[in-house]
């Protein structure tokens, strides 16, 4: 298998939400695949054999060739014990690469599914599918003339709403009972991973909140900083809540305008170890900072959470994090899918592993189901309300 290029992932990433947690920390490539060996073509020649036997035996219907291979893969990989290392197929292990370039042809949607079973449209604020029509809640009914199946992976349905720039997709929609159908042409989507705006209740203090560290999270997070400096934020409230990871350099680069020196510390597989450091050129490494937390940061986000919370620049609000510090490499398969393997793990600064083990808050705050259905957050609040103390 010849090398592609090779980038590291460190994440809980969120790859659609019909694929659930994909749990990736580093990307790399073989160049090539060692020869088998005669134990390694024993085995080959046994898993023919039994598939020969069901070929010739089953009494029932057999499943195709490629769903017989994927459970093969999968069913050689339990008894690894590692809910890490997974095989991913095409169309997950596509959306997955889009999400961390952080830019894809699509009509500029997110996706849901509501409580009675519903594919749901939300689009972006002027974006193809804005533009063309489509509203906060339109039902998806089909995609150019093919019905949705309602146990669809939401990820399968991503797919089919992407494709090349310039491409037109016809959505069949249901609003408030009636039935629409509306063509979009698709566009070049660049979501933002980052958020940010000055506290309305509380001048001088900024908000920065990173969804996914992707290719572009750094320039966006440094926009950010010098935009609300501009507006005379003196403190900044960083929120990593829901945050499943994304790419290692990102959250190295993004850790680095708060801090210097040592970021994370990698063991490698053959007992080596690996330093990540801050170039000591951040922006922002004598600004007050709160970090607010909750169960599903993960990976990447607990490692700007731990490095900063160990090096002394933050303190950690809100509730427990995920608990991911192992490392997966992720090999491109031929079919387009790919295989996440578990090759090492990483520690904070002060050798803290995080492998099963959550970051604790320095200040615990619970964000309740009715805290958001009434618009409230007590977990920001209580940041702010930190931050406020802070000369």
């Amino acid at each position: 298998m010849s090398a592609s290029t090779f980038r590291r992932i460190a994440g809980v990433l969120f790859v659609s939400l019909a694929l659930g947690v994909a749990y990736l920390a580093g990307l790399l490539t073989e160049s090539a695949i060692r020869p088998a060996g005669s134990a390694d073509a024993s085995s080959a020649m046994l898993i023919g054999e039994a598939w020969q036997l069901v070929d010739g035996h089953f009494f029932g219907t057999l499943p195709t060739t490629q769903t017989r291979t994927y459970a093969a893969i999968r069913g050689m990989l339990t008894p690894l014990k590692d809910p890490y290392t997974v095989l991913i197929e095409p169309s997950a292990a596509k959306l997955e690469s889009d999400q961390l370039r952080g830019q894809f042809g699509g009509i500029g949607a997110d996706l849901m599914r509501d409580a009675e079973g519903h594919t749901r449209l939300s689009p972006y604020p002027d974006g193809p599918a804005a533009r063309a029509g489509v509203l906060e809640g339109d039902e998806l009914l089909a995609i150019d003339g093919a019905g949705l199946d309602a146990n669809q992976p939401l990820n399968e349905i991503e797919t089919h709403l992407r494709g090349d720039i310039g491409s037109r997709v016809r959505l069949t929609l249901n609003r408030a009972g009636q039935t629409i159908e509306i063509e979009i042409e698709r566009a070049q989507i660049t979501p933002p991973s980052t958020l940010w705006r000055m506290i309305d209740s509380a001048p001088g203090i900024g908000y920065i909140s990173i969804r996914v560290f992707t290719d572009r999270t750094p320039g966006e997070v440094q926009r950010a900083i010098d935009d609300l400096r501009g507006q005379g934020a003196r403190a900044l409230v960083i929120d990593v809540r829901d945050n499943g990871g994304g790419l290692l350099q990102a959250a190295v680069d993004v850790t680095g305008q708060f801090v210097d020196g040592l970021i994370l510390i990698e063991q490698q597989r053959e007992g080596g170890e690996r330093q990540f450091t801050a170039t000591g050129n951040g922006s922002a490494r004598d600004v007050p900072l709160a970090v607010v937390i909750n169960n599903s940061t993960a990976s990447a986000s607990e490692i700007l959470a731990g490095a900063l919370r160990d090096r002394g620049r933050a303190v950690l609000i809100g509730e427990r994090t995920f608990g991911k510090g192992s490392v997966q490499s992720v090999y491109p398969l031929s079919d387009g899918s790919s295989l996440h393997i578990t090759t090492a793990v990483w520690l904070t600064p002060n050798r803290r592993s995080l492998n099963g083990q959550s970051l604790q808050p320095d200040i615990e705050v619970k964000r309740t189901a009715d805290d958001r259905a009434a618009g409230r957050d007590p977990v920001l609040d209580r940041a702010v309300a930190y931050l406020q103390t802070q000369p």
